[in-house]
């Protein structure tokens, strides 16, 4: 009976601290990548020409927002003759394809109830774009969503990135509306996290970035290779970024490039949007994941560790943190049946639910105090809300692990979110998109 209770105490300590022990060396070097940002300054971009860029924004029933993207694209200090920009009006209901006419951007059409979703826009684009617009050569294509606003200078800084010889590049990500609740400002911290602490870092260790959502361009040549936009899983943004980096291109960044988009303020529209990307994560980790596992080692063009950070940002963690917190939760709930009778056993689980879900918080909540200690000055909100917020934080990054569960069952489908904030593009003063570097 000893051997017995012992032999099950055992088994439990030994799965929590195997967890435990993973997830440390598989995501210890973020911790370094932090540090890095941290100590050392990214590299600065230099153009030495200007190059000629096509803007693609899918859109559906966004006429409310979508007219000041256009506007903030207009004032760009970019010369306005080397930019196109095309409207994807994809099954729309409203009258944004006139909004977009009106506001002086080329109208692209759309009627498809079956392939839906933003790749399939972007394919079709695309394709009317080689088809009527050849003669333009455009060098890259820009993708933005219909609620962006951009820094005057986001074309300038973004075009020195790709004059560099950068095939793709993503950019800095801030957000409209950080200070409406805490669903809005926990976006938004992750948004500047990921932007800050991880991009800014690959870009300083001269590893690839990912792209992610909006806010981005990829080089004309790399699109045309691979025959259009052949990326349509729920996360199309991170399924190119992983197909990308296993043929071995690295996806660079620009700091400077600064891009402000409205983020959900109700709970049902945050798990509907999440919900999304947990399952498109999922695709694409079984659809690239054994392939960046075994470039880590065989990738001939030397990406390796890009090839590793990518596998560690699709992989399911937060689905192993919820079959941590549910394999203890039966071991107590048998125990307190008497399906078991190790007392301690019983403790050491709720000891290890307690410890996962404490310490998930403690990181996600030093994470949020430290982005917005560095970015304080590009947050836009009042210092009492920035405060606050660091306290709401943890808890909007904890409702990922019910999303992640329902992920792993619920058809996930593209569902529209409300769009409604404007801003006066004004207010985004040139020194947002010079401060990133410091």
């Amino acid at each position: 009976m000893l051997e017995y209770m012992l032999s099950q105490l055992t088994f439990v300590d030994v799965f929590n601290t195997c967890v435990f022990i993973a997830f440390t060396l598989c995501y210890a070097y973020q911790l370094f990548y932090a540090l890095v940002v941290l100590v050392k300054k990214p590299p600065a971009f230099e153009a030495k020409k200007d190059h000629y860029y096509a803007v693609l924004i899918s859109a559906r029933n966004e006429r409310a927002v979508i007219g000041q993207l256009i506007d903030s694209i207009h004032k760009q200090s970019y010369p306005q003759e080397l930019i196109d920009v095309f409207v994807i009006a994809d099954n729309c209901t409203d009258d944004t394809a006139q909004v977009c006419r009106d506001a002086g951007a080329t109208v692209i059409e759309r009627f498809n109830d079956e392939l839906i979703g933003k790749g399939y826009a972007l394919e079709y684009g695309l394709n009317i774009i080689w088809d009527k617009y050849a003669d333009r050569e455009h060098e890259a294509y820009f993708v933005f969503d219909a609620d962006n606003v951009l820094d005057v200078n986001y074309f300038r800084e973004m075009n020195a990135v790709f004059d560099s010889g950068a095939k793709a590049s993503t950019s800095y990500r801030n957000s409209k509306n950080y200070n409406s609740n805490w669903i809005s400002a926990g976006y938004a911290t992750w948004f500047l996290r990921e932007a800050k602490f991880l991009s800014q870092a690959r870009l300083t260790l001269n590893t690839s970035c990912a792209i992610s959502g909006t806010g981005f361009f990829i080089a004309a040549d790399v699109i045309k290779q691979a025959g259009g936009w052949k990326w349509h899983l729920l996360t199309e943004d991170i399924e190119f970024s992983a197909s990308s980096i296993t043929n071995g291109m690295r996806i660079s960044y620009c700091p400077t490039a600064v891009l402000y988009d409205e983020q959900p303020t109700t709970f049902r529209d945050a798990w509907n949007q999440r919900f999304r990307w947990a399952k498109g994560f999922y695709q694409v980790f079984w659809h690239y994941g054994g392939k960046l596992f075994t470039h880590i080692f065989t990738n001939p063009k030397g990406h390796k560790f890009a090839c590793y950070d990518m596998l560690m940002t699709v992989s399911p963690a937060m689905l192993l943190t919820v079959i941590t917190i549910i394999f203890n939760a039966i071991v107590v709930v048998m125990g307190l049946s008497g399906m078991l009778s190790v007392g301690t056993a019983i403790t050491s689980s709720l000891s290890s639910i307690f410890f996962c879900l404490f310490n998930y918080c403690l990181f996600m909540f030093l994470f949020g105090v430290l982005t917005t200690y560095i970015e304080w000055d590009n947050i836009r909100g009042t210092r009492g809300e920035k405060i606050k917020y660091l306290f709401t934080f943890p808890l909007f990054m904890i409702t990922y692990i019910p999303i992640a569960l329902v992920a792993l069952f619920k058809r996930a489908e593209w569902k529209p979110i409300k769009h409604d904030i404007t801003v006066d593009v004004e207010d985004f003063s040139e020194r947002a998109g010079t401060k990133q570097t410091q």
